[in-house]
């Protein structure tokens, strides 16, 4: 069965990163750069004027940053699918990245593979992190900790999982445990928590260091 084709949005305001992430995400067959901005007006325009599936966006640009474009993006099109790829790998943009609805945050120094394994990712519905600013974030994460949330251990080891990315298939078979037991923790995480989406599980996650 041949991939879903997802439709890019790529927005950065150095042509040469243009140029490098087209071509290359261009060898892919399933994904397509159909526009390309570099700063968040044009961005905006293209986005209602273009079909287009998943926003690949940077944080430093002229003008609005990619974070109040991304807020701009979630309040007009809130279905929309945004990802994060920018070279800042400090937790406040991090947090405010989720926050404002991105499904992601990658960052430029990541390989070809996994940039288009995020695509994939998102586009599907999941949230994908960079394992290098995860890991980083969750090292220096000061306060909270695992033992302040409502969640039992087994629980917090499911929400660690999404936070990676792991769909509900692959934790199922980390934690030797059923797909719908998997999605029966998923229901009880967020009902705890008063959390709706995959990205809100994943910054809670990061800001109580777990």
């Amino acid at each position: 069965m041949m991939d879903q084709h997802i439709r890019i949005l790529l927005v950065d305001d150095h042509v040469l990163v243009q140029e490098g992430i087209r071509a290359r995400l261009s060898q892919q067959s399933n994904l397509d750069v159909v526009a390309v901005a570099s700063d968040g007006e044009s961005a905006l325009q293209k986005i209602e004027n273009t079909a287009i599936d998943v926003v690949l966006m940077d944080i430093s640009m002229p003008g609005m940053n990619g974070i109040q474009v991304l807020q701009h993006i979630k309040a007009r099109y809130p279905d929309l699918v945004v990802l994060i790829l920018t070279m800042h790998d400090n937790r406040e943009y991090l947090l405010s990245a989720l926050r404002s609805g991105a499904s992601g945050y990658v960052l430029k120094d990541v390989s070809a593979a996994e940039l288009i394994n995020a695509i994939e990712v998102v586009f599907h519905g999941g949230t994908y992190l960079s394992r290098s600013v995860s890991q980083t974030l969750l090292d220096t994460q000061p306060g909270t900790t695992a033992s302040n949330t409502p969640l039992t251990p087994r629980e917090q080891m499911v929400l660690t999982l999404l936070a990676e990315g792991e769909c509900s298939k692959h934790i199922a078979a980390k934690l030797h445990i059923s797909v719908r037991t998997v999605e029966t923790h998923r229901q009880k995480i967020k009902r705890k928590l008063g959390i709706n989406s995959t990205a809100e599980l994943t910054r809670y996650a990061i800001e109580h260091n777990l």
